[in-house]
């Protein structure tokens, strides 16, 4: 059973962004991105949550707000690497059976948002849960930017298996389009079996890390939500979120 005790956030977070780099400590109206996905992550209110730090000076930074955060090597390749890590070193014993993998440029991210996330897992057959909205312009639709989960979800329908993620649409792909948003939650079993694996075609072909998971014949769960939070990864992207967060305590 999905439960406080034995639930935990983890969020990967690294300085070395090429578009913007340092963005973790970047600062948001007086608070680093890291910190300001940390709050989020608590207000959530689903169990632990930990910071998966490339460089101690994001977990020295975290931990001077009141979190928690643990060292990784800087080195891994991905947030999901880095996640399992965290976990082998802070969790040896396995009490934290549920995992959600939040990112950390995703300041803007709603509580809501990541609680739905791990509910996905109350289906049984699950063994990653994710999330997705729903697309309302052809623009977005045509954009590769925007990854789309190929699911059976309807406004009727909040949950469904996830088919596909493409980065463009083709005519076998029928409207109503979703914008997968990269939150993941996994069973912990699930996690460390996805780290261990190698790099799939698809996911190669892609540059979409789930398409490991579909590759390997595991089954994603969507959830729909009804915002996409903005992932921040230019100075742009950086000063649309100041503006959002504005009145964010």
């Amino acid at each position: 059973m999905i439960e406080q005790h034995n639930t935990i956030v983890v969020i990967p977070a690294r300085m070395a962004s090429v578009r913007l780099p340092g963005k973790p400590l970047a600062d948001i109206n007086g608070l680093p991105m890291i910190v300001h996905v940390w709050k989020r992550a608590m207000e959530a209110n689903i169990g632990q949550v930990l910071v998966a730090a490339a460089e101690n000076e994001i977990a020295q930074t975290i931990r001077a707000h009141g979190g928690d955060a643990i060292a990784t090597d800087p080195s891994l390749p991905s947030g999901s690497d880095r996640i399992a890590e965290a976990l082998a070193l802070r969790d040896p014993q396995k009490r934290f059976q549920y995992v959600v993998n939040l990112q950390g440029d995703l300041p803007t991210i709603d509580g809501l948002s990541v609680q739905r996330c791990l509910a996905g897992l109350g289906n049984e057959q699950a063994d990653i849960s994710t999330i997705a909205a729903r697309i309302e312009n052809d623009a977005d639709v045509a954009n590769p930017n925007i990854v789309k989960a190929i699911a059976p979800l309807s406004d009727d329908r909040e949950v469904a298996f996830a088919r596909d993620f493409v980065r463009k649409v083709g005519p076998e792909h029928q409207p109503p389009y979703w914008h997968h948003i990269g939150v993941y939650a996994y069973r912990r079993d699930v996690l460390e079996r996805f780290v261990s694996l190698p790099v799939s075609p698809r996911e190669s072909e892609r540059k979409l890390e789930q398409m490991r998971a579909l590759d390997d014949g595991m089954r994603i769960v969507a959830v729909r939500v009804e915002t996409v939070p903005l992932g921040v990864d230019t100075p742009a992207e950086l000063e649309m979120a100041r503006q959002m967060l504005k009145k964010t305590p």
